[in-house]
């Protein structure tokens, strides 16, 4: 595939989103940009959820995993379905109840100001790495079919792509991206099928054969009981999805701010009930996926794996324009539906937690602030992904986005359920110690684990830190109400 032509395929996808932002964002105030004025339409937040939550690292690696780990990550799936009831059940009640912007406009009333900056900024450094991991992925992938053959360096391919983000989500945030979310959803979910029926269709496969091919292959074993030590161990892995999927989707700006443009909660529960089950569905086909394309890669001799496996089938395996043209337009559209609505996220985070631009300024100044802020995210996060470049590994990107969301979300969990779950009121000055020594602790516990006990915590990890900032919570309580 020529990489003009995928120039040109960029080109176009990006005048799309651009001519969306124009129809969508014609009023460019603080309430469309935060909240999208409460009006947005369940259905299409629920479908463009879909999109934002699985990105370009889904899109990926995911299939690119199966060789390695079967179908394990389904176990952390099935755990999703109990962290999303609890987020539609409780969390969502909350936040309609208190008539949130930002959700951590919470740990305020509940605590203090010291809560309330500590929540914000876990995740502030929880999406922008959490984006910039996402969008690394998609950067690469594009600097090696497209801008390493026009000698392009890898920053510029990077800085070019958070410019096209800024350029369409700079007016009206919020408001534009439920909309344009919806539509790279689509594309992301008809590459997805293209690229099963061509490599199905390779192996001589039918629409009717293809379960039963999956189900008979070693690769596609799904539950784990065998080594309780095991990072692969079932229960390890369902409990953990049930608390990636509260504090990754439920305590998370950035997915939280589009169920709250809603009209009701009522409409957000119902976004949260669909949205749960499609993702479900689509995560086990990505996996079908996996088991496909690493048979094609075993049967054509093809050594490409982990991250490299999809790519190279879709593009240099001589597969056919068709599947390159899908690949290229799927792998964009998943890893924009998460980082505009990321940048989105930071800014309106930023804006009125950290800066408390709503509290402190009159409108036009407000604006105008926010328009800053939204520069500077764009330019924090190209600095990120430059700096991603020199220090990722070959471990599929994934494993170590969980990985570290347990680190840096555990702090959330823990503040969230003491809220929640308890009446104390705690020395609200020492909360940020506490949230800053529990990764720390829970890095060490982890390692002398491993080294003593062969335990492996792997995404467990987020449990034990949230468990960790519960405690320390407990130890600088100060009274019951």
């Amino acid at each position: 595939m020529q990489p003009t032509t995928i120039l040109l395929l960029i080109a176009g996808y990006f005048i799309t989103l651009v001519l969306v932002s124009y129809f969508t964002g014609k009023g460019g105030s603080n309430e469309d940009f935060f909240k999208a004025s409460k009006q947005s339409p369940w259905y299409l937040v629920a479908f463009g959820m879909i999109g934002a939550s699985l990105s370009g690292v889904t899109f990926i690696s995911v299939p690119g995993w199966v060789e390695a780990s079967q179908f394990s990550y389904f176990q952390v799936v099935l755990g999703y379905t109990v962290g999303y009831a609890v987020i539609g059940l409780v969390l969502l009640p909350l936040y309609y109840r208190l008539n949130l912007t930002s959700i951590y406009s919470y740990l305020e009333g509940r605590f203090g100001p010291a809560s309330y900056k500590t929540g914000a900024s876990f995740f502030i450094l929880s999406r922008v790495v959490g984006a910039s991991f996402r969008l690394y992925l998609v950067a690469n992938v594009l600097q090696l079919l497209v801008f390493d053959s026009m000698n392009i360096p890898f920053w510029v391919t990077v800085t070019i792509t958070i410019l096209l983000i800024w350029l369409y989500t700079f007016k009206s945030g919020i408001k534009t991206i439920v909309w344009t979310d919806t539509l790279q959803t689509l594309f992301m979910l008809v590459s997805l099928g293209v690229a099963i029926y061509f490599v199905s269709s390779d192996l001589g496969l039918d629409a009717g054969s293809i379960f039963n091919f999956i189900a008979d292959s070693k690769l596609s074993q799904m539950f784990f009981f065998d080594d309780w030590r095991s990072a692969d161990f079932f229960f390890k892995q369902f409990i953990s999805g049930a608390f990636i999927a509260i504090v990754m989707t439920g305590l998370d700006q950035d997915m939280m701010q589009k169920n709250l443009t809603c009209r009701s909660l009522e409409d957000a529960q119902k976004n949260m009930f669909w949205f749960t089950i499609v993702l479900t569905i689509v995560n086990f086909i990505f996996l079908a996926l996996g088991v496909l394309l690493t048979v094609y890669a075993e049967n054509n001799g093809i050594e490409a794996a982990k991250d490299d496996l999809f790519p190279f089938i879709a593009t240099k395996a001589g597969m056919g324009f068709g599947i390159a043209i899908c690949f290229i337009l799927g792998l964009i559209a998943a890893a924009y539906s998460s980082a505009d609505s990321a940048l989105t996220a930071l800014t309106t985070s930023f804006s009125i937690d950290i800066l408390e631009i709503e509290k402190k300024y009159e409108k036009a100044k407000q604006i105008a602030m926010r328009k800053k802020i939204h520069i500077l995210f764009s330019v924090v996060m190209i600095l990120v992904i430059i700096g991603f470049k020199y220090l990722i590994a070959d471990e599929s990107v994934i494993a170590k986005l969980f990985v570290f969301a347990g680190y840096t979300y555990g702090p959330l969990l823990g503040l969230y359920a003491f809220g929640l779950f308890t009446k104390w009121q705690v020395r609200d000055y020492l909360v940020p110690v506490i949230a800053i020594l529990t990764p720390i602790t829970g890095y060490v516990l982890s390692l002398l684990s491993l080294k003593y006990l062969n335990f492996e915590f792997g995404f467990f990890i987020l449990i034990l830190n949230g468990l960790l900032t519960f405690l320390g919570l407990v130890a600088i309580r100060t009274q019951k109400n």
